[in-house]
């Protein structure tokens, strides 16, 4: 099928199958995918950003109590990172083959050792390799999850539930700081991995018990890893899966150099509080979920996906195009406040960004939701991990590497929504096809 083609029997399905789950799917199916359908996927997806962002207020301890230097125990975070990213290629493929029970099962059960290996790790090095172990098995539960969504739904019903979907793992990374504080006011860092450890067993038995399997076997792929490579370069050939994963993947970049400057642009540089910063990180927090729930339960439905991802990317535009005229001083001395607002609207508009460019580009990958999962996965989190680092390019006392960095993820990602994806000619396709 050509390009044309393809995109247009996609917006006709997208259309004609609107707020429904795919027709060809048992109705019984489409109601088991309700409350608790939702907290296991939303337990899955918030499960990385835990086992990231709850070690956060161990790193200092860790180091004194592994006797290691600061940036060799931040190696442990990046090990983590890279088994994130990584993993989802592994995994992704292998549940397009074999199902998604399996394959997330016994990524569950590895996530499980690997945690209760980091707390009892010896030395430093064996704590970097259990994390990056830790991470390669998470990325089960994220690529997965998603795969799932794409089994179950369709069309603006799948941008409904990634919206509900970001309501738990949006308020994941903010509590997971404040549960690690308070788990090292009873224990130690090692404390952080058994509560770790408990939480994967728990959600391990969830999914044995409540998840049932999604792909049938019909629907499988067969083959082995010359198979998946060729599933995964012929995504990465359709230019419309390509425009949407690039363009989700940079405005998560975005959302990256955020969470990697704001600490020190906040206090170091504006004088603020370490409670104030806390606050404020907390209020752009809910900004993005309570975005995003208008986004499933408003907008999804009632305007089209591509036209509120376009409002989305160009928000995200204009508010990294301030942020980068404030924090340069061509406005002159700007403080605190002014600043804040900026960066709240940039990750509000996260809500409307975020969701619609993963329902999109599944849309296109019905027969292989795993491996367009972990492309989607992967390709967010590496270039997530590019743009963290250039933040602090020039110091920890200016904030123009951040806003730089977050208005060219803004205008790639605008680049690859308009340039790849076309919306205006796909829809000029769709009419005339009906006409």
């Amino acid at each position: 099928m050509t390009d044309s083609g393809r995109s247009q029997a996609v917006d006709e399905s997208t259309e004609g199958t609107a707020g429904h789950i795919r027709g060809d799917e048992p109705e019984a199916r489409g109601r088991r995918a309700g409350l608790v359908m939702t907290l296991v996927l939303g337990g899955l997806t918030a499960l990385p950003p835990l086992s990231m962002d709850m070690y956060l207020p161990a790193l200092p301890e860790v180091t004194s109590a592994l006797g290691s230097p600061a940036a060799t125990i931040q190696l442990t975070l990046t090990a983590c990172l890279m088994g994130m990213a990584l993993g989802q290629l592994i995994v992704g493929p292998m549940s397009d083959r074999w199902g998604r029970r399996r394959p997330l099962l016994v990524g569950m059960v590895v996530y499980v050792l690997a945690t209760a290996a980091c707390a009892v790790a010896p030395t430093t090095e064996l704590l970097i390799g259990c994390r990056l172990a830790q991470g390669l098995a998470g990325a089960a539960g994220i690529v997965i999850a998603r795969a799932v969504v794409r089994d179950l739904y369709d069309g603006v019903a799948m941008a409904r539930f990634f919206s509900t979907l970001m309501l738990i793992s949006g308020v994941a990374p903010v509590v997971a700081p404040l549960i690690g504080g308070q788990i090292l006011r009873l224990t130690d860092w090692r404390g952080v991995f058994v509560v770790l450890t408990v939480i994967g067993v728990l959600l391990t038995l969830v999914v044995w018990r409540r998840l049932d399997e999604t792909l049938p076997p019909a629907r499988r792929q067969d083959g082995g890893l010359g198979q998946a490579l060729r599933t995964m370069r012929g995504l990465l050939a359709d230019r419309v899966f390509t425009g949407y994963m690039l363009a989700g993947g940079f405005a998560f970049a975005a959302l990256f150099a955020y969470i990697s400057a704001s600490p020190f642009v906040v206090q170091d540089i504006y004088g603020a509080s370490p409670q104030t910063f806390s606050l404020l990180f907390g209020l752009n927090s809910i900004g993005l979920v309570l975005v995003g729930q208008i986004n499933g339960k408003v907008l999804v439905g009632r305007v089209s996906l591509d036209k509120t991802l376009a409002v989305g990317l160009a928000v995200i535009t204009l508010a990294a195009g301030a942020l980068l005229l404030m924090t340069s001083g061509v406005l002159g001395e700007v403080g605190l406040v002014p600043v804040s607002a900026g960066l709240f609207v940039l990750m509000s508009a996260m809500g409307l960004a975020m969701p619609n460019t993963n329902a999109q580009a599944l849309m296109r990958s019905r027969d292989a939701a795993g491996s367009a999962s972990a492309l989607l996965g992967t390709s967010t989190f590496l270039l997530g991990a590019i743009a963290s680092p250039l933040v602090g390019i020039a110091g920890e006392h200016t904030a123009v590497p951040m806003a730089l960095v977050q208005l060219g993820c803004a205008l790639a990602a605008v680049v690859c929504f308009v340039g790849l994806c076309r919306p205006w000619r796909r829809r000029e396709a769709d009419v005339a096809g009906t006409a």
